[in-house]
């Protein structure tokens, strides 16, 4: 302000020095021949009007920087303090904010989030995967992205910043969705233990127990491979997923039904059977349904790695369990152990007799059931059969 009013004090001086405002002026009498004295004396009076309209101007604009220098000005120093005050947010943990990447380091990225202090945002911030510089995750200067606020360094009071936090919440949303859709998922088996196997879907990490494999298979022999997977259990606050690798089988084989043959794979030997893999399920071929003949010793028949057909007696899609049998594809008793060629090579034609005498059986006990029901409980279908009244069937 001092400034200011010293170069008007400057001007204010230099116009009372002038020669022309200093001295009176007094007009010589006027020779008519002469018609350049005449221009003269115009130009000066012009000059003389401006000066004296400048300097009023001067010594007016002087005297209010000196007595009112804030008078008519309408955005005053507490206006703008009360302006960044009302757009630097109070940034809180959890908090998500935009921002612009300003430039990268070797521990991570310094971001600019429009605010008073910097932010920061770490490399094992910036990925939900384990990287060692932040462009390996596209994290270059002036990328814009969004970041969520996860703490604040208080040795220069600049804030923390996460993207990983935000992909977190990401991936669990896109697993609820999944989750709801029932939809099938490849997880890569990273690890296990003696409850089950560590997968890894959409980035997050998960658990597939033992009992909800439809293979034998130890969490060593699985380790690195993919299994087909659905959600059993998607909780984002305990960071807990469970997946289940038989509901996906089950669902896959709904087409199979009792009677039908399948090929299948030895996949182990207990005292009680064996499991065999058909197509991704494990069925139990109990030790009482190899053979018509009795079996003492399984590995006697049986070997893992051995490949057979068997049909399936029955499906348990809930528990994903499914019996399996040799025994009624035998043309003759004890073929599963004299000849198993023979019966794998016979085998539609013994599950296509099998199925007729099941058939057989439900109509014969369909048809004592109607001998015996009273004619006044019996009802006509909608496609005309006699036969009893539905409540009947559900009592």
């Amino acid at each position: 302000m001092a400034s200011l009013a010293q170069q008007f004090a400057g001007l204010r001086c230099s116009l009372l020095s002038s020669s022309i405002l200093s001295k009176p002026f007094s007009p010589k009498p006027q020779k008519t021949a002469f018609s350049p004295i005449v221009s003269a004396v115009a130009i000066s009076n012009s000059q003389t009007t401006e000066r004296r309209r400048l300097k009023e101007m001067f010594e007016e604009a002087y005297d209010r920087c000196r007595t009112a220098p804030m008078e008519g000005v309408s955005f005053t120093l507490e206006d703008f303090h009360a302006a960044l005050d009302k757009y630097d947010f109070n940034f809180e943990i959890g908090t998500k904010v935009k921002g612009t990447v300003f430039c990268t380091d070797a521990n991570g990225a310094v971001v600019d989030i429009f605010a008073k202090s910097s932010a920061y945002l770490p490399v094992k911030e910036a990925c939900m995967h384990r990287i060692k510089h932040v462009e390996e995750a596209g994290i270059v200067p002036g990328l814009q992205s969004e970041f969520e606020i996860i703490g604040e360094n208080q040795a220069d009071n600049s804030l923390i910043l996460s993207l990983c936090a935000i992909q977190y919440n990401l991936a669990y949303e896109r697993c609820r969705q999944l989750q709801a859709e029932d939809v099938v998922v490849n997880g890569k088996i990273v690890g296990g233990n003696t409850g089950g196997v560590v997968v890894v879907v959409e980035g997050l990490t998960g658990f597939v127990p033992f009992s909800q494999i439809s293979s034998k298979s130890t969490a060593e022999e699985l380790l690195n491979k993919e299994l087909p997977l659905k959600f059993m259990e998607v909780d984002e606050e305990k960071s807990r997923l469970v997946f289940s690798n038989r509901k996906v089988m089950a669902d896959s084989q709904v087409h199979l039904g009792i009677g039908s043959v399948v090929t299948g794979t030895v996949q182990s030997l207990k005292p009680y059977g064996a499991f065999i893999d058909i197509g991704g399920i494990n069925g139990l071929l109990h030790i009482s349904q190899i053979s018509h003949d009795r079996v003492s010793d399984i590995s006697i028949v049986l070997q893992p790695g051995d490949t057979l057909k068997v049909m399936i007696l029955s499906h348990d899609r809930e528990r994903g369990r499914v019996s399996l049998s040799t025994k009624k594809l035998e043309p003759t008793p004890g073929d599963m152990i004299h000849n198993p060629e023979l019966v794998f090579e016979k085998a539609e034609e013994m599950a296509r007799t099998f199925r007729q005498r099941i058939a057989q059986a439900e109509a014969m006990a369909r048809a004592d059931m109607l001998r015996f029901q009273p004619e006044s409980e019996l009802t006509l279908s909608s496609d005309g059969i006699l036969g009893p009244r539905t409540s009947d069937f559900a009592s």
